[in-house]
């Protein structure tokens, strides 16, 4: 896996939140530093903390909140996290979460 493409593609990610964001940020501009392995730790538990699994998008994309937030998109959003689920997929299917779940089971490379 290139980390650093993988690390731009959460930064870009329509879906990603501020705090996840600024520690992705703060990963690639320590990568290759004396801070990388900080900023991987740090970066890691971010996403521990922010990366839904694909249960939890399904129960969102479900829930009168997330309907409200995904209008007529929580019908699709929830099909494709149901399909994602039965193919073995483990993480919320949104942007960030893809991206920032396949850095999660790489950690060992940050």
């Amino acid at each position: 896996m290139d980390v650093k493409a993988k690390v731009s593609e959460l930064i870009n990610a329509a879906t990603i939140c501020p705090e996840a964001k600024a520690a992705a940020e703060a990963y690639l501009a320590a990568y290759g530093t004396a801070k990388q392995a900080a900023a991987a730790a740090a970066l890691i538990a971010e996403l521990k903390e922010d990366v839904g699994s694909v249960d939890g998008a399904i129960a969102f994309g479900k829930s009168d909140m997330g309907k409200q937030i995904l209008g007529d998109g929580a019908d699709g959003f929830v099909k494709a996290a149901e399909a994602s689920k039965a193919a073995g997929g483990k993480y919320c299917v949104c942007p960030a979460c893809q991206a920032g779940g396949e850095l999660l089971d790489h950690a060992n490379e940050l």
